[in-house]
């Protein structure tokens, strides 16, 4: 049997020593076996009794709306590890994964044991609670969810490095460490500070140990694919984040946007965006795909900071441009603005154009301005109203422009239907490409 730790970083691509370098597979699995736990001895008796007494009725809704997101989740993961263990190139990987597997699982029991005997949702069958707990499930879990039923599909019938890269983007770092993690600090930290639910707080610190070893798996495990596929594995890692966290913003979305249901326990949304996005970015660093290395259009628009990028991104999810949008984009003169300073900040800074290019569009909205962009050396600046000689005039309604943005529209498509009409230089079509490249 190989070993998972062989070659050296010099021998293995002549990618340099990483963060991820300084763990191996046999230590990871040595932790899990150091640190199992038992999901059916926890008492909840203290729990059902604080749930009932010194919960309020909003808190008791706030509080399910969010751990059902976790029991669903849980179980999604456990039932889609299986390829993923096939799919492993070491032996010491799929032992690992075989014990992320059984993780899941007991997750998954823990939540339905605290939905069952505390929340009283279920008849005490899997099935029973899951299947109560599906209405509160968001259209942005839904979507990313829905992609890791896929995957795991694609991963059954391609074992690639790039394919399995593309998986484990998807599953540990997107869902465990941006989505997940931050959700179990922000309930575990209020919990702790309120001195509530004892059984169901210590469930979930396993729980939190548990994901931080698997996010610890998979930076490691994407650092080596990467050096065995230099090229493949990051345009695969490129292709799922683009994907999948345009719906990023909406998976912490409370019902009808109302955001007591982060705030009763003492946080924002934005705070836990934050921690989201800082823990993606760090994960990828450490395995040697550093966001601004990844081919591609950039996946967050430049020069912003966590914070502000958080609040964008549930700006423009609020309006019906990133994400599912469930109804008419908002088309107020500030959400416009924002849309086209989001345009102009994802410009990407590799297109090559050797003298300045102007792009301008026309709505056929009549209650909406025009609007152009212009791309030099580096700049790129965004104005209403008409410019004085664009390259490219771009003619079509903004619905179907949002559309575009939004990945819900295929260009290619909106073109031979007509309801992309571009006027103006042939060559600044192409232009526009460079400017825009699809993943």
């Amino acid at each position: 049997m190989a070993s998972a730790t062989s070659s050296t970083p010099s021998e293995a691509g002549g990618i340099a020593s990483l963060p991820a370098d300084a763990i191996s597979y046999e230590d990871l699995y040595a932790r899990w076996e150091r640190g199992n736990w038992s999901a059916t001895e926890l008492d909840f008796t203290e729990d059902a009794r604080q749930w009932r007494e010194d919960f309020t009725e909003f808190e008791r809704q706030a509080a399910l709306w969010n751990y059902s997101l976790f029991f669903w989740g849980e179980d999604a993961v456990a039932d889609n590890l299986s390829p993923y263990i096939d799919a492993a190139p070491l032996e010491e990987q799929k032992y690992f994964l075989t014990t992320q597997q059984v993780d899941e699982a007991r997750h998954a029991v823990f939540f339905k044991r605290f939905m069952q005997e505390v929340c009283d949702i279920g008849d005490g069958s899997m099935s029973s609670g899951l299947q109560a707990v599906k209405p509160k499930l968001t259209v942005g879990f839904r979507k990313i969810f829905d992609r890791l039923d896929s995957m795991a599909d694609e991963l059954r019938a391609d074992r690639s490095p790039a394919r399995l890269a593309a998986a484990v983007t998807l599953y540990h770092i997107v869902i465990e460490a941006t989505l997940a993690q931050p959700g179990q600090h922000f309930i575990h930290s209020y919990l702790e500070k309120r001195d509530q639910l004892p059984a169901f707080r210590e469930g979930m610190a396993n729980v939190a140990a548990d994901e931080q070893r698997h996010i610890g798996f998979g930076v490691k495990l994407l650092a080596d694919l990467r050096r065995e596929d230099p090229v493949g594995v990051p345009k695969a890692v490129s292709r799922i984040l683009h994907e999948v966290t345009r719906y990023s913003s909406q998976v912490l979305m409370p019902p009808g946007w109302d955001e007591r249901y982060i705030t009763v326990f003492g946080a924002t949304y934005d705070e836990v965006g934050v921690e989201g996005l800082s823990s993606m970015t760090t994960k990828l660093r450490s395995a040697g795909l550093a966001l601004e290395t990844l081919p591609g259009p950039p996946l967050l628009p430049a020069g912003l900071s966590p914070l502000e990028i958080s609040q964008r991104g549930r700006a423009l999810a609020k309006a019906g441009i990133i994400g599912v949008r469930e109804g008419p984009t908002a088309r107020d003169p500030e959400t416009v603005a924002l849309l086209f300073d989001t345009i102009r900040r994802q410009v990407s800074p590799k297109h090559g154009l050797k003298r300045p290019a102007t792009f301008q569009w026309e709505f056929t909205d009549p209650d909406l301005p025009t609007w152009h962009l212009t791309v030099n050396n580096g700049s790129s600046t965004v104005a209403q109203g008409e410019a004085p000689d664009p390259d490219l005039r771009l003619r079509l309604s903004y619905q179907d422009w949002v559309d575009i943005v939004g990945e819900r529209l295929d260009p290619l498509r909106a073109l031979a239907t007509g309801r992309l009409r571009p006027r103006g230089n042939p060559l600044a079509f192409r232009r526009l490409g460079k400017v825009f490249p699809r993943g």
